[in-house]
């Protein structure tokens, strides 16, 4: 019998994500999104242009800009976070959202980008070196010194920012403890953390060395012991698309977690998983009394914090979001998204 917690309400992000490119300097074993340097040809913004007619007849709130990493030496690093900023102007031009998650990025990068984004991100993953001398061997980004010191950028910058834990990589649990840790004692520094991501480790077909799959079981009881380490304040996301037994999807949630995190067509980092939809998710969350409902990349407690332009665009999916509720969830209400 699963125990209910103090609120009924489980949140979502109405999300597409977009790749401006595949290509990654890094080489982690468990990866199933990367392409070799150079070899990709990355996103048009005609081809974004695309995506967003399309994203626009289905409710979608967020667009999430998600990239592999152009080396911080390469000659075509300036090029490409270019190419970044550009495709975030144009989708809070066209009145979506912007959450960008483009690896490391320099302070003055991520100011810029500070200027079009209602949230950022990135994965602090696990804060154990000992992680260098096997899935992370060949993947210089993944220092967690440097990892971290974007956690702190972001907060001095104060970006409303998502970072989370991926289990079942080779971490102990004692290593899993340290990362939350860590992770909250930089929020009590800056306050920016707005949710945490517990993502469970699920085989793809791509990746390079076989490794079992964190269980459904395990993760449930983990995000336990994050909503007792972690502040009250920040928000819990588990990736419905990797729980196998949806019966541990609530158990998670009686154990803490309020968060689905972005919901859309594809799984970029795990493509061999498919996202289950928001209907389904809501049929099977209301056979325990839960509520899904669609909510905004930025939570409202970070709006201050915004640029002029982002809060212009915030404010007005706030009051699209009002009248989602008041009509009881009817999905039209998302769907007449502005065009600048």
């Amino acid at each position: 019998m699963l125990t209910l917690s103090a609120t009924n309400t489980v949140t979502y992000s109405p999300a597409l994500t977009i790749v401006p490119t595949y290509e990654c300097f890094n080489c982690c074993t468990y990866c199933n999104f990367r392409v070799a340097p150079q070899q990709d040809q990355w996103l048009s913004l005609a081809a974004l242009q695309q995506l967003m007619m399309q994203a626009r007849s289905h409710g979608i709130i967020e667009i999430l800009v998600l990239s592999g990493e152009v080396h911080p030496a390469s000659q075509r690093r300036t090029v490409w976070f270019q190419h970044i900023l550009r495709l975030c102007q144009t989708i809070l031009q066209q009145g979506f959202l912007p959450h960008t998650n483009v690896g490391l990025v320099s302070e003055a990068e991520m100011a810029q980008l500070k200027a079009v984004n209602a949230s950022m991100g990135l994965m602090l993953e696990q804060v154990t070196p000992k992680l260098l001398e096997s899935v992370h061997r060949y993947a210089p980004s993944k220092v967690p010194e440097k990892r971290l010191a974007q956690l702190e950028q972001a907060g001095r910058l104060q970006i409303p920012f998502t970072t989370g834990l991926l289990l079942g990589i080779g971490e102990s649990d004692s290593d899993r403890l340290d990362t939350l840790q860590t992770i909250a004692r930089c929020h009590d520094r800056w306050g920016h953390i707005q949710e945490v991501i517990l993502q469970p480790h699920q085989p793809g077909s791509r990746q390079a060395r076989a490794a079992a799959s964190f269980s459904s079981s395990a993760l449930a009881n983990f995000v336990k012991v994050a909503r007792q380490n972690l502040p009250k304040e920040i928000a819990i996301q588990i990736p419905p698309n990797l729980v196998g037994d949806r019966h541990y999807i609530l158990e998670a949630i009686a154990n803490g977690a309020t968060d689905l995190g972005g919901l859309g067509p594809k799984d970029e980092v795990n493509p061999d998983y498919e996202h289950p939809t928001p209907s389904s998710l809501r049929q099977l969350l209301e056979t325990h009394d839960r509520n899904l409902q669609p909510r905004l990349p930025v939570y409202p407690q970070y709006d201050d914090w915004l640029s002029p332009k982002v809060q212009s665009v915030v404010k007005e999916w706030r009051d699209r979001l009002k009248n989602y509720v008041k009509n009881e969830g009817q999905a039209s209400c998302l769907r007449s998204g502005t065009s600048g």
